[in-house]
């Protein structure tokens, strides 16, 4: 299944000027009314698509390492593994280390979802996906990345992707969201961050070393599926359900 070359723009083209006018400052309030019930129904779109997409985790990862990179190669076994495991493997929609993930899972006939976002330049969902949805505004999709999932897997990537994983972060730290699951799959990626946050934060006493305790930094795509599957099964109490047959009209006893 071939991939469009236009991928290598994702995330790189300026803000639409509805974007740059809605976070510019305050406006009339009739247009801000308006503003407020578009965002409303980018929600509810979202809700309405992604209500039975069952238990997900959601891979986060950069857009830029295409086919044949190992980081590429490594989410594709994540998704394969988290989909063998059981879950809807959810992504943003996008190349790189998503379509990467949600390819795995497809390799092993697993479910994939995708939350695109909308940018100037129109990027299509990447070719591995059951179910998308596409959004204007990046905090929209970004509850919907994690509304839907028990755990969170980060491959290596930049600034979104650190974004989600800190935001992820401050949920659990905050009570928001309970104390999911977070892998940080490739340890000489993220080991100078973890040492950031052991020797700088924790040593200021701006978090708790609790904090980094929530987090499995690994290279094993394998311990990390267990850890997720562990807390899932064990602490949130899903369970394997056989799916029963559906009778339909046309079959007879």
């Amino acid at each position: 299944m071939s991939v469009d070359n236009t991928r290598s723009t994702w995330g790189k083209a300026e803000a639409s000027p509805d974007e740059r006018r809605f976070l510019a400052g305050p406006r009339r309030r009739d247009i801000e009314l308006l503003e407020a019930g578009k965002i409303f129904f980018e929600f509810l779109n979202g809700f309405r698509k992604l209500h039975f997409v069952g238990p997900c985790v959601t891979v986060f990862g950069s857009a830029r390492f295409h086919e044949g990179h190992p980081y590429y190669e490594l989410a594709r076994r994540a998704g394969a593994n988290i989909a063998e495991a059981g879950f809807t493997v959810m992504t943003g929609g996008g190349p790189g280390i998503m379509e990467a993930a949600n390819r795995g899972a497809k390799d092993v006939h697993g479910r994939t979802v995708g939350c695109n976002i909308e940018l100037p330049k129109e990027q299509a969902p990447n070719p591995y996906l059951d179910v998308w949805v596409t959004f204007k505004h990046f905090f929209v999709r970004k509850v919907m990345l994690v509304k839907y999932s028990y755990a969170f897997v980060a491959m290596p990537g930049g600034f979104g992707t650190l974004d989600e994983v800190f935001e992820t972060m401050t949920l659990i730290q905050t009570g928001k969201i309970r104390n999911f699951p977070v892998v940080l799959i490739g340890s000489d990626y993220w080991s100078p961050l973890i040492e950031f946050i052991r020797d700088t934060l924790i040593h200021a006493k701006t978090i708790d070393a609790a904090g980094l305790d929530r987090v499995l930094v690994t290279d094993s795509i394998e311990q990390a599926v267990d850890h997720i599957r562990g807390v899932a099964l064990g602490q949130f109490g899903l369970r394997y359900v056989p799916q029963p047959l559906r009778r339909r009209w046309w079959l007879r006893e």
